[in-house]
């Protein structure tokens, strides 16, 4: 499908990439020029269909799309990249690229999980689109690419695909080692008392209470995610065991994912993506070192710092087998914060 402009001639007329990064909080848009120059760019609210259901979250990006689209002057481009959570298995990202296609943006559709944003966008060699991304936010997810297309990746569903840790899963197994601390079912853990204390709660008998009372929101369990590791930087025993057992879970997704893509014997990059690991806390970013190193001496982790909506473009470019300078001058736009 050609381009259709709003306006006369100009950068915004040959733009040939819309990427969309939509993670369960925020959605991130950019219109890219087939010279790498971003025309558009807009932020929306979080893509989240198991919740409201397919066309209304991607009414969510519609409403981001039409913003970066305006500002290009456009209302088509030549390919459609998106990155999007909840997209776990290849039946959703069918049915999402369906969804999508239907709104018109372009018949040329990719729709992938945002882990492999995180993946694209930590790749500093943009002519080699090859290594591991573990990305742990809310939950936990890995993927990995070669530049010939394999990939490696996992259901990522919750405990049903066998998954264990993100930041709402370390939050509630904070609160059942509280709990049990509290009532004599658990060993002593400093949990019993800071997790009550972050909400000016004296106990967690009154924690408990209103979190089941709704007193307390149960999406701001979140919040004691922190709070498990300052504890743990405190000499928690059953806090240090939390997180030990995260750096683990991080490094055993990994080394799978490099061992299928046969890449555990060569210099191959293992970024990390998600609030938990960017937020660099000492314990886990030491383990995952530390336990990476014993299991696949020769990866190279690095904690990916970029927008992933940079790597949603990028795969848009490899798609539409752009230049190098092309990449670069993408990248070169989201180092300057922009």
């Amino acid at each position: 499908m050609g381009l259709s402009t709003t306006r006369g001639a100009g950068p915004s007329a040959s733009a040939s990439v819309l990427a969309i990064d939509a993670g369960n909080s925020k959605t991130d848009v950019a219109v890219v020029a087939a010279d790498g120059q971003v025309v558009g760019a807009a932020r929306g609210g979080g893509f989240r269909p198991p919740q409201v259901g397919v066309e209304p979250a991607v009414d969510v990006l519609a409403e981001a799309v039409g913003r970066a689209l305006g500002e290009a002057g456009l209302t088509e481009v030549g390919h459609v990249s998106a990155c999007l959570a909840n997209a776990d298995l290849p039946v959703e990202e069918r049915e999402l690229a369906a969804a999508v296609r239907r709104r018109g943006w372009s018949t040329s559709v990719d729709v992938r999980n945002d882990t492999f944003a995180v993946l694209r966008a930590g790749l500093v060699e943009d002519a080699e689109p090859r290594g591991v991304a573990v990305v742990c936010g809310a939950g936990i997810n890995c993927v990995g690419m070669l530049p010939d297309g394999r990939t490696a990746r996992f259901p990522a569903i919750g405990k049903i695909s066998g998954d264990w840790g993100g930041g709402g899963a370390l939050a509630q197994e904070a609160l059942w080692h509280a709990a049990r601390a509290e009532d004599g079912r658990g060993g002593p853990t400093a949990l019993m008392s800071a997790l009550p204390a972050h909400f000016g709660l004296p106990s967690m008998y009154a924690l408990i209470e209103a979190l089941h009372r709704r007193h307390i929101e149960p999406a701001r369990q979140h919040e004691l995610t922190p709070v498990l590791f300052a504890t743990a930087a405190a000499g928690d025993a059953v806090a240090c065991s939390l997180v030990d057992r995260m750096a683990e879970e991080v490094v055993a997704m990994s080394t799978v994912a490099l061992d299928r893509l046969d890449l555990l014997e060569e210099a191959a990059p293992v970024l990390l993506g998600g609030s938990v690991l960017a937020a660099r806390h000492r314990r886990l970013d030491d383990g995952i070192r530390t336990r990476l190193a014993e299991k696949a001496p020769k990866a190279i982790p690095r904690v990916v710092t970029e927008r992933p909506v940079l790597g949603a473009a990028l795969l848009g470019l490899d798609e539409l087998g752009a230049p190098a300078e092309v990449h670069a001058r993408v990248r070169a736009h989201y180092s300057r914060g922009t």
